[in-house]
């Protein structure tokens, strides 16, 4: 659970898979029009690039990165994505209500470059709304862009120009006030252990802007510690910081996964995902609120079916809310996705349906028979 300011939209997380079928003003990340490897390469030490040109220094560092290999640690992942399991098994980020459309046209694959119209009407909570999304990607470049019908332009950057270094930028340009932003980012992904820092809207001027950096390590196989630091001045009179705390543990089968993450803003998560066959996944997430003086909890118990041509996911959670999603591939091309919930605490319910359509150009094979093109890993 990432931090979030008052009054600035988040910005996307990234993922394995980029693809259409999410609301304006981003892609969906989880539906690809057809599968995107992400870049793993890890460095052998953050500044093992410069070892070159810091001679002794880069022996001492060397011979420090050497023993540390000895122990042959596994890498934790990121702090962005310490409940990736959890969150692509739960219905947070899938559960949506109205029709919606994705028309998607890959035009490359080695390149990755593609072009979606996205459509979406008759939510309850948003207005419809239309969005061209473009994506190009490549070993050592990642692009993502879209421009939406309320005029807002949004844009996605990253770069990998060392092993395990990967430079990120995202931003946003909205006629709305308080929507637009501009976030800079720099991952660092070692063999045992990783590393970010990010910029939310920094102004060298004054000052002001959010801060974030955190550090995950492997301290055992099974075992990994991380810590967070974020500080923020949202304008030359105020500013505030705050130290935060992650815990990862994954079984020696890698078939169950328990994280904790505590905020200095008085915020605690915990969430567990257990793999029960080779097809069924559940996970269950647990957050507690005692900042200002509140004291809430949340709860939610969730699973996963990968069926060969279909994914359903149910959920339900401590607020009497109980959803469920069906996703359904009816041809190599076309794919339908049912929503649904219902709230028994207020006594509504939404439902939601999908049409997604996927086009290729002519080297780009939608044969079953035929195998694709093998798409680059791109640093995302």
């Amino acid at each position: 659970m990432a931090f979030q300011p008052t009054g600035v939209p988040p910005p996307p997380t990234a993922g394995d898979n980029i693809g259409p079928g999410g609301p304006s003003p981003y892609l969906h990340e989880d539906k690809p029009a057809f599968p995107i490897n992400a870049a793993h390469r890890y460095g052998d030490g953050f500044f093992s690039f410069l070892a070159p040109v810091l001679g002794p220094v880069g022996s001492v560092m060397t011979a420090w990165q050497e023993k540390r290999n000895e122990l042959d640690l596994p890498s934790p992942g990121t702090a962005e994505h310490l409940q990736r399991e959890v969150k692509s098994t739960l219905l947070n980020n899938f559960i949506f209500d109205g029709a919606r459309a994705d028309l998607t046209k890959a035009l490359s694959m080695n390149p990755i470059f593609q072009v979606t119209h996205a459509f979406s009407m008759g939510a309850q909570q948003a207005p419809s709304s239309y969005n061209f999304g473009a994506v190009y990607g490549s070993e050592r470049y990642f692009l993502q862009g879209g421009l939406d019908d309320a005029g807002s332009v949004t844009i996605r950057a990253n770069t990998g120009w060392a092993d395990g270094h990967i430079s990120k930028f995202q931003g946003q340009m909205a006629p709305a006030g308080g929507q637009s932003f501009a976030q800079f980012e720099h991952d660092y992904q070692g063999r045992d252990h990783s590393a970010n820092i990010k910029a939310l809207n920094p102004s060298p001027i004054d000052g002001t802007g959010i801060y974030i950096a955190n550090y995950l390590q492997s301290l055992t196989r099974n075992f990994a510690l991380g810590v967070e630091a974020i500080w923020q001045r949202p304008d030359a009179n105020q500013q505030e910081a705050a130290i935060g705390y992650m815990v990862k543990w994954i079984s020696d089968s890698k078939d169950a996964i328990a994280t904790l993450q505590l905020q200095g803003q008085g915020i605690a998560q915990a969430t567990y995902w257990h793999k029960l066959a080779e097809n069924v996944s559940a996970a269950a997430d647990l957050q507690l609120v005692t900042a200002g003086g509140r004291r809430d909890a949340q709860a939610a118990l969730g699973a996963k079916w990968d069926f060969r041509m279909a994914t359903y996911r149910a959920q339900i959670d401590s607020t009497g809310k109980i959803s469920s999603l069906l996703e359904t591939r009816l041809a190599p091309t076309l794919a339908l996705t049912f929503a649904g919930e219902v709230d028994h605490f207020k006594n509504a319910a939404k439902f939601g349906v999908g049409l997604s359509l996927e086009s290729a150009g002519g080297e780009v094979p939608l044969d079953p028979s035929i195998p694709p093109p093998t798409p680059p890993s791109v640093p995302v």
